[in-house]
């Protein structure tokens, strides 16, 4: 049987899985990232995870066919580095060959972590048997990932596709990188907490003040979705708002790519059809292709803080 390691890497967590050629995760674990760290420390901790999971499972390391790495920021897989990530202490950083040092596994694989996700939909996920996908994760920020004829787009440079990053809002909130009205600033959990913050400085009459124990350090992405499901006014405003947002963004996805499915993750997609139908009825409206007899279908994700660990475990198969 052939084994493989996927390592999902994030700013908060490293979660480790070993898994079968189907993505079948048979073993997985996790451990804080400490990211104040240098990355060499990072690295030889997310090794070490690999190497628990090899010995918990009585394999050895001649075992694994290779460790998948799933990293945030720019993944070069011409030489192996992660050449800059915002999140963590990588630029230019041998992230392969360090891997390959401390692990022991001489096989290393590196991906930026949402095209690593959106592999993931794309072989055992939502968008299963799709030659073209795209998903998108409403988190912190707004990732994404393209598969194209059944492989990772990511442009000549690994750069792409940076999709938070298109601006729906000229001249708009400003973003972290750089610009202003970027899709991210208005579709992210960060953006639904601040449109919430925003309507509740302005409201004393909703129920969403008492949701939060008048103390509105307390909102959350779930606040707003919460109080709309309770027929609350504002909160159905806030919500409204939000995804007319996420709707703008989706069918200039949509309209770019044409993919057979878009997923979304993230935890915003936890909403499920409270998110999605009002969502449909917005790009029904205006995609591109909405009189054509082919069209794009939007699924809510399924595998959920799998993605990472399942997609760079399946980098290389």
């Amino acid at each position: 049987m052939n084994y493989y390691i996927g390592v999902d890497l994030g700013g908060t967590n490293i979660a480790a899985g070993i898994t079968d050629i189907n993505g079948n995760i048979l073993l997985k674990d996790s451990i804080p990232t400490n990211a104040a760290r240098t990355a060499d420390e990072i690295t030889a901790d997310m090794a070490k995870l690999c190497v628990s999971l090899i010995e918990k499972m009585n394999l050895n390391v001649k075992d694994i066919k290779y460790i998948g790495v799933a990293t945030p920021g720019i993944a070069n897989l011409n030489r192996g580095t992660v050449d800059y990530s915002c999140n963590l202490p990588m630029k230019n950083y041998p992230l392969v060959a360090r891997m390959q040092s401390f692990s022991g596994v001489k096989k290393v694989l590196i991906e930026n972590d949402a095209n690593a996700a959106a592999l993931a939909e794309a072989i055992c996920g939502a968008a299963k048997n799709c030659d073209n996908s795209v998903m998108i994760t409403l988190g912190t920020g707004v990732g994404g990932g393209c598969i194209i004829n059944r492989k990772i787009y990511s442009g000549f440079n690994f750069c792409g596709p940076e999709l938070g990053h298109i601006v729906i809002e000229h001249d708009g909130v400003p973003c972290s990188c750089g610009r202003r009205g970027c899709w991210e600033s208005y579709s992210s959990a960060t953006a639904l907490v601040r449109m919430t913050k925003e309507k509740l400085a302005e409201t004393k009459d909703t129920v969403m003040w008492e949701m939060i124990g008048n103390d509105i350090n307390k909102v959350s992405g779930k606040t707003a979705f919460a109080a709309a499901k309770n027929g609350d006014a504002a909160g159905q405003q806030v919500v409204d708002k939000y995804i007319g947002y996420l709707a703008s963004g989706i069918v200039s996805v949509i309209n770019i790519f044409q993919p057979e499915v878009l997923s979304i993750g993230g935890g915003v997609s936890g909403e499920r059809d409270f998110l999605l139908k009002p969502l449909m009825k917005i790009v029904d409206r205006e995609e591109y292709a909405r009189d054509s007899t082919a069209r794009t279908k939007i699924k809510i994700a399924q595998l959920g803080n799998d993605a990472g660990i399942i997609g760079a475990a399946m980098l290389g198969v």
